[in-house]
């Protein structure tokens, strides 16, 4: 289930997925009470979700403060201090507006309203200058999204949640353990609800943990006395300098929104209200490039990036920001074909999280929503099939989009490293750089590209589309010619130096 992308050449089709008879049975019946803990931009989409299927939900957020009256105070007064990337950038992306006028209607608008934009990297003005075909293709519009920057998204996702049917939710509240009651699994332990650190007991037939990155469920499941969930972890080894600015225009876009430049990435994304960000990010090994959290030196690198410079005709809105410490993280709550337990179940980054440039990780996340949305339609009354279904659906569905972003960013930070130590580049992944060069030339690669940019498709499929191979098939042999862009070290040392 979820939503199915049709292949075909010239267009694409997103269709709902259809229930069952046995689901349309289900919704519509006030079957489970279910507890979410964390409040943030997934945990209350599905929590809308679910309360539209008639379910009693009630959210937990461990942060105080509540969604402001207005959104223009949630860039501005909203303390999130449990989602250390708030004021980070974000982007919504194709899939999640998808999924989004599908599940949660009316979502779009409310995000218009509270002044976020839309964004269409197939508007002819933002095409490669190299690209001969620019002519709208049917199915285009489909790749159209909204998005703006996270306060503004997440107040808009609360004002929903708020008004939605059978959802409560509780801010200030903190989890401390699992209650766990009779097994339905033998020698499987059961979640029957939580503990707050008041004493407080809230019972459930089901507990989601949506608390993102931070994550602290697996030392509850550990705590019950089950058995330790799958769990690969590493840090991704980026560091992140960002600055937000406003103005009257926003910036064209000359450029892809990622693009490589060598010793680091440059990120340029379109905002709410007015505002867009620049991100640089580069190797947490390369300490000179610490020097991009001084105002003039960011300026300065952005400024020598031909297709972005652009960006910083605004005025600034932030000192330049930093973030780093950021972890790839991967679980699975069925080990060796047995649930580690049951009435439990994680969606979003609290199951798996990745270097956040890419910004798919809201799309990742509201796909992954609905396929615990679905699954919940057929077993929620059956613990045991419910986990090994979600897990199943989840590495379908979900997982390949996981195990991708973790190639790219090994390739990428192997590929930094070497710059800043002046050892050859690794070999790049040929088919993924055969894309990346067919996209400036032909039109229905630069589609495939942007689906897989937009988690729309997967480069798999993409590369088997017949016009897609073809192009690529013409290709052998050829020799990737250096981009005149990049910067090299010696030119970035230059850059770095303030003196």
């Amino acid at each position: 289930m979820g939503i199915v992308v049709v292949r075909r050449e010239e267009t694409m089709t997103i269709s709902s997925p259809l229930l069952r008879p046995a689901e349309l049975e289900q919704v519509g019946k006030k079957m489970s009470k279910i507890v979410i803990c964390g409040g943030g931009v997934i945990g209350l989409s599905v929590a809308t979700m679910l309360g539209r299927d008639d379910h009693d939900v009630t959210v937990l957020e461990a942060d105080p403060a509540g969604h402001p009256v207005v959104a223009a105070e949630g860039w501005d007064t909203w303390a999130r201090p449990g989602v250390a990337q708030f004021r980070q950038p974000h982007s919504l992306g194709s899939r999640f507006r998808m999924i989004s006028d599908l599940e949660l209607p009316g979502l779009t608008d409310d995000l218009l309203r509270a002044g976020c934009v839309w964004v269409d990297f197939l508007d002819s003005r933002s095409l490669p200058p190299t690209l001969t075909d620019k002519t709208p293709r049917p199915g285009d519009e489909a790749m159209r999204f909204v998005t703006g920057r996270r306060p503004i998204i997440e107040w808009s996702v609360a004002a929903m949640a708020q008004a939605a049917p059978n959802v409560a939710i509780r801010r200030g509240t903190k989890v401390r353990e699992l209650i766990i009651g009779a097994s339905a699994v033998a020698r499987v332990p059961h979640v029957t609800g939580v503990r707050t650190t008041s004493g407080e007991e809230i019972r459930a037939d089901l507990v989601i943990d949506a608390m993102g990155r931070r994550s602290t469920a697996c030392d509850w499941i550990s705590g019950a006395g089950a058995r330790s969930p799958f769990e690969e972890a590493e840090d991704s080894n980026f560091v992140y300098f960002t600055r937000y600015f406003s103005g009257q225009q926003r910036p064209r876009r000359m450029g892809r929104a990622l693009t490589p430049m060598g010793l680091f990435s440059i990120l340029t994304l379109d905002g709410d209200n007015d505002t867009w960000s620049v991100t640089l990010y580069t190797s947490s090994r390369n300490k000179a490039m610490r020097a991009l959290r001084d105002t003039a030196t960011f300026h300065r690198v952005v400024s020598a990036c031909p297709r972005q410079a652009h960006w910083l005709d605004g005025e600034p809105i932030t000192p330049v920001l930093l973030m780093a410490g950021v972890i790839d993280r991967y679980r699975r709550f069925v080990v060796d074909g047995r649930p580690v337990i049951t009435g439990f179940a994680a969606v979003g980054d609290a199951w798996a999280c990745t270097n956040p440039s890419a910004g798919r990780g809201l799309s990742v996340g509201l796909l992954h929503a609905q396929v615990l949305r679905n699954v919940a339609r057929r077993h929620l009354d059956d613990p045991e099939a419910f986990s090994r279904e979600y897990d199943a659906e989840t590495e379908i569905q979900v997982g390949p989009f996981y195990r991708n972003q973790i190639a790219a960013d090994r390739a990428r930070i192997a590929e930094m490293n070497a710059l800043e130590a002046g050892t050859p580049l690794p070999a790049p992944n040929p088919v993924m750089a055969k894309l990346l060069i067919a996209s400036s030339q032909d039109a229905d690669v630069l589609r495939g590209i942007i689906e897989i940019a937009m988690c729309v498709a997967l480069p798999q499929e993409v590369v088997t589309r017949p016009r897609v191979a073809a192009k690529l098939a013409e290709m052998d042999g050829y020799q990737i010619p250096p981009d005149p862009n990049i910067i090299d070290r010696h030119r970035m040392a230059a850059l770095l130096d303030s003196s």
